[in-house]
């Protein structure tokens, strides 16, 4: 055999071996799954609810038109600050000013009338008082003159005095008696004169009254053609122009809104919270509130307000104005009010509130990605399929399945897959609080230091319990560009 062949039969033997040994570490591997992992430690975590809105007031008008007619004055602009009970613009009112005038002339001429009854009523007094005062005199006079008659109607019957004189006394009494009663006469008459004076004083009042409440009522038309501030605040709006006319109506409709003024001392960010996240939100939540208009800059806030009515995220609408049933998402409104909100903000403005719901200090953590979850029936399956040294359960197609057993087997378990001693992946079931941005907290089922698989996403979704892994946490090579 010459050198030749030599060389060659060896190239043989050398690739031989070489192919039988990479077979026997192929063969090695097989149910091999190569998996990235982490380490369960303690961390700080926060529940964050984000959502998104606008800026608005706390407090705003919308400062409608009281009356009807042309604006001849506008004494402020659109982005102004107003003090409250300022002027700020002015109706046309020469009509108003007739019907004042008129009315006040009207005020006066019942005063004059009422005036000149309550004059007639003290001198129909001063004369009912002179005549019980002639009256009291005259009855005096009167028991004077009936004693003189009664003794000489004595004396004439006794003969000592003489017919003359007694029918002159007779005369007196006569006389003196018709005198009182033509004072009691004159005193009825003054006295119906009198009632009949202060019933036309009460006339006279009632129209006093009623035209100084006509007076008082063309007084505030007048007032309103005068639109006032209601509040301190600022100028948000202001879509009329000097010489248009101002009708009253509904508000914000046409012709009806003459400008809005909002309070911004107090400025929030009222946003719409999912309904799956409402739960957790409490009042008093601090909130980071960040502003498009103002990039870079970062608001603190804490919420004052939460809605208790459902909005259909499609039509904006109350849950409970719609007359269908509708199981399509909805949201809550919620307030957040600004700490220290910046002199540049404006109604309007988009915004992003991250309220944190909640805290947690150095407890247990793990990313997201990590949790799974598995059938009860899956993990059974695993365990015997171990016990078998990894021979699937045989299962006899002619048994009957048991409902129950069979639902039970379907329930779902959450939990995480960690690195056994032996290399193994092993599902372990988990307890979760809260969330945080990318990780969750652990309440059990692990410990600190524990090494769980964290990735790929497509091995923890299909990967088995009991499963040989290869632990590969580099870094992914970086995609080459073209």
């Amino acid at each position: 055999m010459n050198t030749t062949w030599k060389i060659v039969i060896a190239l043989v033997v050398v690739l031989a071996i070489a192919g039988g040994v990479f077979a026997s570490v192929k063969y090695s591997q097989r149910g091999i799954v190569t998996v990235q992992t982490g380490k369960v430690a303690r961390e700080d975590l926060a529940a964050v609810v984000t959502a998104s809105g606008e800026i608005k007031p706390r407090t705003y008008i919308n400062i409608g038109a009281e009356y009807q007619g042309q604006i001849m004055e506008i004494l402020v602009k659109e982005g102004d600050r107003v003090k409250k009970g300022q002027l700020l613009a002015r109706i046309d009112e020469a009509q108003s000013e007739a019907d004042v005038a008129a009315q006040k002339a009207a005020v006066t001429a019942a005063e004059a009338d009422a005036a000149a009854s309550e004059a007639s009523l003290k001198a129909g007094e001063d004369n009912v008082s002179a005549l019980e005062a002639t009256l009291a005199r005259t009855k005096a006079d009167l028991e004077r003159y009936r004693t003189e008659f009664e003794r000489g109607e004595k004396l004439y019957k006794q003969g000592l005095i003489p017919k003359q004189d007694f029918d002159q006394r007779k005369a007196m009494f006569e006389s003196q008696t018709a005198s009182v009663n033509e004072a009691q006469s004159r005193i009825v008459q003054g006295k119906a004169q009198l009632a009949q004076l202060r019933a036309q004083i009460a006339g006279s009042q009632r129209r006093v009254t009623q035209a100084q409440a006509g007076l008082a009522r063309v007084n505030d038309i007048l007032r309103k053609h005068n639109v006032i501030a209601p509040l301190n605040g600022l100028v948000t709006y202001l879509p009329v122009r000097v010489g248009e006319t101002v009708v009253p109506g509904v508000q914000n409709s046409a012709a009806s809104t003459i400008m809005t003024i909002a309070d911004m001392s107090i400025v929030t960010s009222e946003v719409k919270v999912d309904e799956s996240d409402i739960v957790t939100v409490k009042l008093g939540q601090e909130a980071e509130v960040n502003i498009d208009a103002i990039p870079g800059k970062k608001f603190v806030g804490h919420v004052i307000e939460i809605g208790n009515t459902a909005i259909l995220r499609s039509t904006g609408l109350a849950a409970s104005q719609s007359n269908t049933s509708s199981q399509e998402a909805k949201d809550f409104k919620v307030v957040v009010g600004l700490d220290n909100p910046p002199d540049e903000i404006r109604p309007g403005l988009s915004s992003t509130s991250k309220i944190t719901t909640s805290t947690r200090k150095g407890v247990l953590g793990l990313p997201i990605q990590a949790l799974t979850t598995r059938t009860k029936g899956d993990l059974e399956d695993a365990a015997k399929a171990a016990a078998n040294q990894g021979k699937p359960p045989v299962f006899d197609p002619n048994a009957k399945l048991d409902p129950a057993k069979e639902k039970i087997r379907k329930e779902e378990v959450q939990g995480v897959f960690i690195i056994g001693s032996d290399g193994k992946a092993v599902f372990t079931k988990v307890e979760t609080g809260i969330s945080g941005a990318s990780d969750i907290e652990v309440l059990s089922g692990l410990k600190e230091g524990d090494q769980y698989i964290s990735g790929p996403y497509q091995v923890i979704r299909t990967i088995k319990d009991r499963t040989m892994t290869k632990i590969d946490n580099k870094p992914p090579a970086p995609k080459p560009t073209t």
